[in-house]
């Protein structure tokens, strides 16, 4: 069985906030900057302030049988997963993903 991995960017929007789960963004936000956006298979979480929107970044090992539609969905789970640790949940989930190994480099 081959195996390859996709990177997926995920994007939503916060589910309406109420003072306490703004404040508990608001004073996380220094560990969610753009600086600590990174591809993981834990996955990572950025936003701005205001917490309006949000961005997940994550990297999914898939097998010969795996589809591109099931990688997308796991994502999305993983977060609103991640989303909800914050304290927060989230809607208008839209993602998009890029198999590695069909990714192609370019050598100077």
């Amino acid at each position: 069985m081959s195996r390859s991995t996709y990177q997926v960017i995920t994007r939503g929007k916060f589910a309406p906030l109420d003072e306490e789960q703004r404040a508990a963004l608001v004073a996380q936000a220094d560990d969610h900057g753009v600086l600590s956006a990174r591809f993981t298979e834990e996955g990572t979480v950025t936003y701005e302030l205001p917490p309006q929107t949000f961005t997940f970044r994550v990297l999914i090992p898939v097998g010969d049988d795996d589809t591109e539609r099931l990688v997308l969905a796991k994502a999305e789970e993983l977060a609103t997963s991640a989303i909800r640790r914050l304290g927060a949940d989230c809607q208008d989930l839209r993602s998009r993903s890029s198999d590695l190994a069909a990714i192609k480099m370019r050598r100077r």
